[in-house]
């Protein structure tokens, strides 16, 4: 019998919005906070308490700015987010791939 070892997933990340906003942002770079709000379906408390998440763990950076006199919000995936995104594929592929072992 064979024993697979799966590697653990990143609980910051793991939720399926936070999930989803990083996707977004891995793609795009960066995105603003009306079109996360589109794209995710998402209600803005949520989405603002799910963004604050992700940056507080580093792994996006928020700025505020204004456009034709309206305020904006911007998040920017950091270099720290590509990461841990990137590891949490690798992870989730080894969970997909598992069944092959």
């Amino acid at each position: 019998m064979h024993t697979i070892i799966f590697p653990k997933l990143n609980s910051v990340i793991h939720s399926p919005l936070r999930l989803a906003i990083m996707n977004i942002l891995h793609g795009k770079k960066e995105a603003d906070f009306v079109f996360l709000k589109e794209r995710t379906n998402s209600t803005v408390g949520n989405l603002s308490i799910q963004i604050g998440k992700l940056k507080k763990e580093g792994y996006i950076q928020v700025s505020k700015q204004f456009k034709d006199n309206y305020p904006q919000t911007i998040c920017t995936i950091t270099p720290k987010g590509v990461e841990a995104f990137t590891e949490y594929g690798k992870a989730m592929q080894a969970y997909l791939t598992s069944h092959k072992a």
